[in-house]
């Protein structure tokens, strides 16, 4: 019987706690579960803490994720680096990985992930680069950090054997972007099912219908087209009430300020903080639609938790959101910046609450589809 594939995964560790934690102890496990003998480095402090968005959470302990027994870990690399580097470099040494996947998804791990990536090749590691962004939004608008992305995401993809995304439409992004030239895998976005089983949070009253918009509240996310949706629903108002669980990002407080002057203001509820696993599963517990109004999105966490949980939900046609939704019966799609077409989505969504929904990918169908990856990788390199 053939030994288990030494697989070591590079992503963001809890301290800066994001969506991206969340699908890298996911993948560990998924990985772990088909048979790999898996290890991880952390990304511990992602950046400078005063520079950080979320600052004022960070480190706090809002997530019970736990790695599967027996993977070992270092916890974890800085971004100013120090001695913190020089440990995740003898870590790699001990742990001697066949296939180092790193998560990327911000321009603050690159001279991280290109060392990472440099020392792994030359202890003859395959590395695997997996994209949640091609680029972050916010990072994309600064023309220094544009530039930086391009030079040296073109040099660490030098030093991969393969990338892999979640759409096709990412895939036409990473090779326009980054002038991939050879095949890049495609392994869709598994639905997060990491949630514990908690009682329902909600201010809604009985028989009204508990529309819920979760996540970091950023110009992208299009949370005032949801707000202003509200107004157009006509006499059907009244039966909807609006959650808003997030955080406020790159000081966007145009929702704060339309929640403020809205005539039904009193039938939102607005949580403006990043919440704990616990607290976020009270509230998709309590939902009856999920509402993602995003102007552009490559993929979602939230989606993706309530695709798992079987929600309804309305969700705007933009980048790999469409290819996401495409066997969920329980989707309804809306145009992006049109508070008129959500307004339409979300009196279609009333119609299919109460039923729950199937059609979403697998951990086991993304473990699936990383160790098809892995062996094609073993057979180019016997093949040379």
């Amino acid at each position: 019987m053939a030994e288990p594939r030494r697989v070591c995964v590079v992503g963001p560790g809890t301290r800066f706690l994001s969506g991206i934690t969340y699908y890298t102890y996911s993948l560990i496990e998924a990985l772990s579960d088909a048979g790999h003998q898996c290890s991880a480095v952390f990304i511990r402090n992602l950046v400078p803490v005063r520079l950080y968005p979320g600052r004022a959470r960070v480190g706090s302990a809002l997530t019970q994720l736990r790695l599967p027994p027996g993977v070992r870990h270092f916890d974890g690399v800085d971004w100013y680096w120090g001695r913190s580097l020089a440990r995740a470099v003898a870590f790699l040494r001990r742990e001697r990985p066949q296939v180092l996947v790193l998560q990327w998804w911000t321009g603050a791990v690159l001279h991280t992930y290109l060392a990472l990536a440099l020392v792994a090749r030359l202890r003859g590691a395959r590395v695997v680069v997996e994209f949640h962004e091609a680029q972050d939004v916010g990072e994309a608008r600064l023309p220094f950090v544009s530039r930086y992305m391009d030079l040296l995401g073109r040099c660490l993809l030098g030093l991969t054997a393969a990338q892999l995304v979640h759409s096709e439409f990412d895939r036409g992004l990473v090779k326009d972007r980054y002038g991939v030239n050879e095949s890049v895998a495609l392994v869709p976005h598994a639905g997060y099912d990491y949630l514990p089983s908690r009682p329902p949070r909600r201010d809604a009253p009985a028989g009204v219908i508990n529309l819920l918009y979760f996540g970091v509240i950023r110009p992208f996310k299009g949370v005032e087209d949801l707000i202003e949706a509200l107004d157009l629903l006509g006499p059907d108002r009244s039966r909807f009430w609006l959650t808003l669980i997030g955080e406020t990002w790159e000081g966007w407080d145009l929702p704060n300020r339309l929640i403020a002057a809205s005539p039904h203001g009193d039938c939102i509820t607005f949580v403006n903080r990043y919440v704990t696993d616990d607290e976020a599963a009270g509230y998709f517990a309590g939902a009856d639609i999920v509402v993602l109004p995003y102007h552009r999105s490559s993929s979602s966490g939230p989606l993706q938790i309530a695709m798992a949980s079987g929600l309804p939900l309305v969700v705007t046609r933009v980048g790999g959101l469409i290819e996401a939704t495409g066997h969920y019966p329980g989707a309804v799609l809306a145009d992006p910046r049109d508070p008129a077409s959500l307004a339409k989505g979300i009196l279609q969504a009333a119609e299919l609450v109460g039923g729950r929904f199937e059609g979403v990918s697998t951990w086991a169908d993304t473990a699936r589809g990383y160790t098809e990856l892995f062996d094609t990788l073993s057979s180019d390199a016997v093949s040379r």
